[in-house]
């Protein structure tokens, strides 16, 4: 084990694990979330199936992922985070592959279930574990930045819409499939367990640096770790559901969003670059809110700030149905209001769940969550689709989505007044 002075001089091995997320993130999500929009309209050119069938690929992805993100998260508080994403890259490639030889419906399905396990396994609550079990005080920069690859992700976009143009959408999953091996196999060695294996301590610190130099960085957020807070106990306190049915509403939101946003620009006579490149900005601007949001929960009140995160979020759905009526210029509000806010409330969730239950069983609890959010994937893109079979109109929808992001915003707001649950459970 190296020693404490050795440990001093390097640069904390946590913030290696957030790079490590961002890499991992961007590849996964830029393809499997972002990506799929890209081959929306190739796919029902080729095959002729409807907008609801192929939006379906989503929810699946979704379904077979709630199922599993509870498993991952108790996976990944045993094993921890290396193993986890290293097998998450092989179903990744595996999928890709499938999905490029796909001759049936049948096939496309079972290759968003490949898909579903890769990204579970190298999904958000792997990542933010493995960043939450090194950081308390700075967990709302540490999870801004380590998600902030998912935002990332949305410049796989474009260069998959060229691919996709030059080489046709099955030799680009071939390509992308190789990818995932030469990328996410060895950035996966780089994840750790937990900093008291290796002689730190929360954010940094060393035992010794903690306890004895005046002055050490505390916590601004004081956490649950001194409540031995385990999934039992936490699914039988109010904070526990309105937080997950929050995060439910707001899964809804932002993957009917990202599935649909092409098809919808398509819709009302946006040429297939143009909708690509707003296809690609919404996860880019989420990086704002990422960061910012995330720093500014370190210093103030979480809860309030996702309020507001949800608030900008309601705001922007609005002026995206408003863009035929509007005209294009409601497009740069649309970005910057949802994009931000989107990003932040998401940098967010980990933090707050860690702030009410803690990380001795972190892993676990906001598996479960996220387990559960997989609802809001599941039901939200095939309902677009389907209603955009039946009246050709995107506008209502994102007029409901706008709706839902009020609700997330009240739920959130009730967790804080039964605080008390947590404690007395």
């Amino acid at each position: 084990m190296p020693s404490v002075k050795a440990i001093r001089n390097r640069l904390f091995y946590g913030w290696w694990i957030v790079g490590a997320s961002v890499l991992v993130g961007l590849y996964s999500a830029g393809i499997v979330v972002y990506g799929f929009t890209a081959i929306f309209e190739p796919i029902v050119l080729e095959f002729g199936w409807s907008y609801a069938a192929v939006s379906f690929a989503a929810s699946l992805r979704g379904a077979e992922s709630g199922l599993l993100e509870p498993v991952v998260g108790r996976l990944v508080d045993r094993w921890g985070p290396r193993r986890v994403v290293f097998v998450g890259g092989l179903f990744i490639s595996g999928g890709l592959f499938l999905l490029s030889h796909t001759m049936s419906l049948v096939m496309f399905y079972g290759s968003f279930v490949l898909l579903a396990v890769g990204m579970s396994s190298c999904g958000t609550t792997v990542l933010v574990t493995g960043v939450a079990n090194w950081f308390r005080a700075r967990l709302g920069l540490a999870t801004g930045i380590a998600l902030s690859g998912f935002g990332l992700g949305g410049l796989m976009l474009p260069m998959m819409v060229a691919l996709i143009a030059q080489y046709g959408w099955r030799a680009t999953f071939d390509i992308l499939a190789i990818g995932a091996i030469v990328v996410v196999l060895p950035i996966s060695l780089v994840f750790r367990h937990k900093p008291e294996d290796y002689g730190y301590v929360l954010d940094g610190h060393t035992p010794e640096s903690q306890t004895d130099t005046p002055g050490a960085l505390q916590p601004s957020h004081e956490a649950a770790d001194e409540v031995p807070m385990d999934v039992h106990r936490a699914i039988r306190t109010r904070p526990f559901w309105l937080l997950t049915f929050a995060f439910t509403f707001h899964t809804a939101a932002i993957i009917t969003v990202v599935t649909h946003v092409m098809p919808y620009l398509d819709s009302i006579g946006f040429a297939r670059v143009n909708a690509g490149a707003i296809g690609t900005a919404i996860p880019v601007m989420s990086i704002l809110g990422r960061l910012g949001f995330g720093i500014l929960g370190d210093r103030t009140s979480r809860t309030a700030i996702a309020v507001l995160c949800y608030g900008m979020m309601c705001l922007g759905l609005l002026c995206f149905a408003a863009v035929p009526m509007v005209g294009t210029w409601v497009l740069y509000v649309f970005l910057l209001l949802f994009g931000a806010g989107y990003g932040g409330a998401t940098s967010l969730r980990p933090a707050l769940t860690s702030e009410y239950f803690g990380r001795g069983h972190f892993g676990s609890i906001f598996g479960l969550m996220m387990g559960i959010n997989a609802a809001g994937a599941i039901v939200g893109p095939p309902v677009a689709g389907w209603f955009y079979d039946t009246h050709f109109d995107y506008r209502m929808v994102w007029v409901a989505l706008a709706a839902l992001s009020v609700v997330c915003a009240f739920l959130v707001l009730a967790s804080r007044r039964y605080r008390a649950d947590v404690i007395n459970t």
